[in-house]
């Protein structure tokens, strides 16, 4: 997935999710310069921050 396809995904902006890789906070790699990222990793990402949402609610 390309930053556009992961923000739409995520329903957030490209913006974001710079920031979230730059800071190390999501799974992501550069080919040739390009930041791209593997839905299933990204899934496995979605499930560890649901978890640690709930985890700080109780």
């Amino acid at each position: 997935m390309t930053v556009r396809n992961l923000a739409e995904y995520l329903n957030v902006t490209e913006k974001t999710i710079y920031r979230l890789v730059q800071r190390g906070e999501i799974p992501g790699f550069k080919v040739a310069g390009a930041w791209r990222f593997q839905r299933a990793d990204i899934d496995v990402w979605i499930d560890d921050q649901k978890r640690a949402s709930v985890s700080q609610k109780r």
